[in-house]
C-alpha cells in the first residue's frame, strides 16, 4: 500500500510506461548491448546533456558506481569521498572490489557535502611518494546522502581541485532526477559544464525496474569500461530490456516528471515537519527528529520508515505517491 510506505523509493512501483516498454521489447533483437534500443543510448543521452556522450545501461547503482570509480582509479590509487558517502557505508567495498584495491579516502562536510577547500588540504597533506595511497578521483553524490541538491558553483569548486589534482570527478545520481527537479536547471548544468567526468544517473528509484545509465562526459569512457561491465557479470543477455526502461524514463522527461512529483510529496511532509526537520528539504528523502515513543506511535498507525540513529527517522517519498498518499503521514506527524 503506497499512502503508508517511505521506507524506501527502491521499494517503489514501475511505471506503467516502463511496463509498456518491456513488454514492446520483447522480441527477437541481438544480444547483450548490440540491439537497436542499446544502441540509441549515446545519441538519446546527448541529446539530453547537450554534448556527446558515451552511454553504458546498467542494472544497479552500485555497478555503476564501482564501474565508472575502477574506470578512473587503479588498485593502488584512491577515491576521495564524504565520510558517509553510499560508495563508503552503503555498498560492501564494491568500488575496492571493481578496481582491484583502491582505498576510499573519506572527508567531513556538512549536510553529506564535502568542503572544496577541506578537499585541497586533504589532497596537499599527502606527500606525493610510493609510500602514500595517491588519490585519483572524487565522487560525489546528487542528490546527497541527506538529501541537498548541489548548485552548479558548489560542484565547480570540487571539479577546479579536481583538474588541478589531475583527478576525475564523479558524480553518483541515484537520486539526479530529483536534483535536476529541485534546481530547475539544465542536466548539463550540474554535470559536464560544471565539470563532472562521468555520472550514474539513476532511474531504478524513479519509476525503472532495475535501470541505471553510466553517462560518460568529454570522451572519460572508451576503452574498459564494457570491459569491466563484463568482467563484472554485468553484460545481461538480454540487455534491451534495461535499455527499454531507460528509452521510456527519457521519453518526454518521464524522469523530471516523477521527480518532481516525489519532491512535491517530500515538500508536503516537510511543512509538517517544520523544526523537527535536520536537513533542509531539496529532494525526495527527509531526516526528522522524533522520539522512540513518537517513532512506535507512527508505526502502530501503519506508517513504514527507516531508523537513523537515536531520536531520528528518515522518510522518503516516491514518484507514485501523490498528495493524497502523503496527506495521513503530514497529519500524523503534526499531531505528534
Amino acid at each position: 500500500m503506497t499512502a503508508l510506505r517511505f521506507f524506501s523509493d527502491n521499494a517503489a512501483t514501475v511505471h506503467p510506461a516502463v511496463m509498456e516498454a518491456l513488454a514492446a521489447a520483447n522480441h527477437v533483437d541481438t544480444a547483450y548491448d548490440g540491439d537497436a534500443l542499446s544502441q540509441s543510448l549515446d545519441a538519446a543521452f546527448s541529446d539530453l546533456f547537450e554534448t556527446d556522450c558515451e552511454v553504458v545501461w546498467i542494472a544497479t547503482g552500485t555497478a555503476a558506481n564501482s564501474i565508472i570509480l575502477a574506470h578512473f582509479v587503479r588498485p593502488w590509487q584512491g577515491i576521495l569521498c564524504y565520510e558517509e558517502a553510499h560508495i563508503e557505508v552503503d555498498e560492501c567495498g564494491a568500488p575496492t572490489f571493481y578496481s582491484g584495491g583502491a582505498q576510499l579516502m573519506t572527508l567531513p562536510g556538512a549536510g553529506a557535502k564535502i568542503d572544496a577547500e577541506a578537499l585541497r588540504k586533504r589532497i596537499a597533506g599527502i606527500r606525493k611518494d610510493v609510500h602514500q595511497v595517491q588519490p585519483a578521483a572524487i565522487s560525489i553524490t546528487n542528490a546527497t546522502e541527506y538529501g541537498l541538491a548541489w548548485r552548479a558553483s558548489e560542484i565547480g569548486a570540487i571539479s577546479e581541485v579536481a583538474k588541478a589534482s589531475g583527478m576525475k570527478l564523479h558524480m553518483d545520481g541515484a537520486r539526479f532526477a530529483n536534483a535536476v527537479a529541485f534546481l530547475g536547471c539544465s542536466p548539463a548544468d550540474v554535470t559536464w559544464r560544471a565539470g563532472v567526468d562521468a555520472l550514474s544517473f539513476g532511474f531504478t528509484k524513479n519509476g525503472a525496474m532495475m535501470a541505471e545509465a553510466l553517462v560518460f562526459f568529454g570522451g572519460s569512457g572508451g576503452a574498459g569500461v564494457r570491459e569491466l561491465k563484463k568482467r563484472g557479470g554485468h553484460l545481461l543477455s538480454k540487455g534491451r530490456f534495461v535499455a527499454a526502461q531507460i528509452r521510456a524514463m527519457l521519453k518526454d522527461d518521464l524522469w523530471l516528471a516523477n521527480a518532481r512529483a516525489a519532491n512535491a510529496g517530500a515538500a508536503a511532509l516537510a511543512a509538517a515537519c517544520g523544526p523537527r526537520l535536520m536537513h533542509p528539504v531539496e529532494a525526495n528523502e527527509l531526516f526528522v527528529r522524533i522520539s522512540a515513543e513518537e517513532a512506535a506511535d507512527l508505526r502502530a498507525q501503519g506508517f513504514d520508515f527507516y531508523d537513523w540513529g537515536d531520536g531520528a527517522i528518515r522518510l522518503v517519498v516516491s514518484w507514485d505517491q501523490d498528495a493524497a498518499a502523503v496527506a495521513p503521514l503530514a497529519a500524523a506527524i503534526a499531531g505528534l
